[in-house]
């Protein structure tokens, strides 16, 4: 079974965000960038069952500018056998993600696709929603276990009454959250090897894809800065402030 493993270049999440002065986003020149960390969980989870003997092939799938190439090589570093980047400039939103990855894997047919539940840039939470829309195929979100079973994958799913496990007829997709896994770390040995592993490039075009945006953003900016915080003397004068000062959100 071949698994399909998008992965998405975006600010490292130790980097304090910035927004552009005019504005119109966020500030991502000279910015240290790292993959997605829901990808890295992913591509763990991939490289594992290919371990397991579950899978043969694990593809790493990246879009957008030709540096997303390093994103590949990460995963490539991690165990992946080979890269697709699709290289485009455009400002690619979760729509367009999700029908150049379905054009993909018409084209590359995987028996499962596992990808991040969402990126930290946006944290939209909807390509993979989108994408097994567009192919018709069932779906488990927010996956904290994963189990091959022949032809289908029992995932357990983290949601807000607790655990819930659903049975996935295979193909799927399955997106991984916070506790599916702990990505391990690339050996320089297995670096050095990413580097002479295959990256295929292409273009939106050859998709059969226009990836304009269909979002408009009209603004962005930083969150207030939280006020100081006041002590009180007493229980009666926190009740009094409590009473007159606070405000319900």
């Amino acid at each position: 079974m071949k698994i399909l493993v998008p992965v998405k270049r975006v600010v490292d999440y130790n980097v304090k965000v910035r927004v552009k002065s005019d504005g119109s986003g966020v500030e991502t020149n000279g910015v240290k960038m790292s993959m997605n960390p829901f990808d890295e969980i992913a591509v763990e989870e991939a490289v594992r069952l290919k371990e397991k003997g579950v899978a043969t092939e694990v593809v790493a799938v990246s879009l957008g500018i030709a540096a997303c190439s390093e994103t590949i090589r990460t995963a490539l570093a991690m165990g992946a056998d080979r890269g697709i980047l699709v290289e485009t400039d455009a400002d690619l939103q979760p729509l367009a993600v999700a029908k150049m990855l379905a054009a993909i894997t018409k084209k590359e047919a995987p028996g499962l696709i596992i990808m991040g539940k969402q990126a930290i840039d946006d944290d939209m939470n909807a390509t993979g929603q989108m994408l097994a829309a567009l192919l018709g195929w069932s779906q488990g979100t927010f996956a904290s276990k994963v189990v091959i079973e022949a032809d289908r994958a029992v995932v357990t799913r983290e949601v807000d009454g607790g655990l819930e496990t659903v049975a996935l007829t295979l193909p799927a997709i399955i997106t991984a959250d916070l506790r599916l896994n702990e990505p391990r770390y690339a050996s320089l040995p297995n670096i050095m090897k990413a580097r002479k592993k295959t990256i295929d490039t292409m273009k939106p075009a050859d998709l059969g894809v226009d990836p304009a945006p269909r979002l408009t953003v009209v603004s962005v900016a930083e969150p207030p800065k939280r006020l100081a915080g006041v002590k009180v003397k007493s229980v009666a004068e926190l009740v009094e402030k409590l009473r007159l000062e606070a405000k319900v959100i």
